[in-house]
């Protein structure tokens, strides 16, 4: 009588020890990504002091993309963990609260021409202090509720099966931020007359992060399926308006995704039917 043949994987050969270094030396790999988001926001903050604003507006674009990369990482890793979602928020915190709040204050506020209105020009910057004030602390409202929620549903649900974020996430507030100053290449604002719309964009981006509106969150999408070869096409054809016409194109993006949320929120009011309320039916009499 034969015996049978036991076949092992080599991974089945690996000791425990090895294997345990193994998936700890995974977690690198998404925080290396975190890091990066870190360093781009911390550079954010200096080149915005040095007055290169546009270099600045630069990073916090390079901060956005390494956050996006993280998570994705540690999802297809199978890394995440409590260290990592802590560590993400405080690099969110950075690059995407502080670092734009500081951007938004000196080049929309604190670089005004005076125009021989000392106190007018100082209620303008008073006004920016409290603009950028309010974007700071709703930015890491956003992150305190996300990481306290399970399973948050937005006001105002949307396709079944999609997935959305509750709010305005603080990348994309922080990005609007940064396309709107790469637009004008750096340069600071010289009238005052926009200091006022810059100061209300400010509120409404701050507004649309503490909010329960949705926002289409890119997570359904799986580039490890198949897709027509005209996809390929059409990455090449954006990178290409990237690489020409960032200014444009950047803050396009940021805009539409802006006013995407709030036409999905007033299309959801305007559909929706106004409850029926049952009346009780009049009892007979015996």
């Amino acid at each position: 009588m034969k015996m049978p043949i036991v076949l092992r994987r080599w991974e089945d050969e690996t000791p425990p020890s090895r294997k345990r270094r193994m998936r700890k030396g995974m977690y690198i790999l998404p925080s290396v990504f975190t890091a990066a988001n870190i360093g781009a926001g911390y550079f954010a903050i200096a080149q915005t002091l040095e007055g290169h604003f546009n270099t600045a507006a630069i990073a916090i674009g390079i901060a956005v993309v390494a956050d996006g990369l993280d998570g994705r990482v540690a999802r297809l890793t199978n890394t995440t963990s409590d260290f990592g979602r802590e560590f993400d928020s405080l690099a969110d915190v950075i690059a995407f609260g502080v670092a734009p709040a500081i951007l938004a204050w000196m080049w929309g506020f604190r670089m005004l021409p005076d125009l021989g209105h000392p106190e007018v020009h100082a209620r303008i910057v008073q006004m920016g202090v409290i603009a950028t004030f309010i974007f700071l602390v709703a930015g890491a409202s956003r992150l305190a509720r996300f990481n306290i929620q399970l399973n948050p549903q937005p006001s105002n649900p949307g396709r079944p099966g999609s997935k959305y974020f509750v709010g305005m996430p603080i990348p994309a507030g922080a990005g609007v931020v940064a396309a709107t100053v790469h637009l004008f290449r750096g340069q600071p604002l010289a009238s005052w007359w926009a200091a006022p719309a810059w100061f209300a964009l400010l509120l409404l981006l701050s507004a649309l992060m503490v909010s329960t509106w949705r926002f289409y969150s890119f997570k359904d999408l799986n580039f490890k399926n198949r897709h027509p070869f005209q996809l390929l096409i059409l990455i090449c054809i954006f990178l290409a308006l990237m690489f020409y016409f960032s200014r444009y194109l950047l803050f396009g993006i940021g805009m539409l995704y802006t006013i995407g949320g709030i036409v999905m929120r007033l299309s959801w009011m305007f559909r929706r039917r106004p409850p029926v309320v049952s009346t009780p039916e009049a009892l007979e009499p015996r």
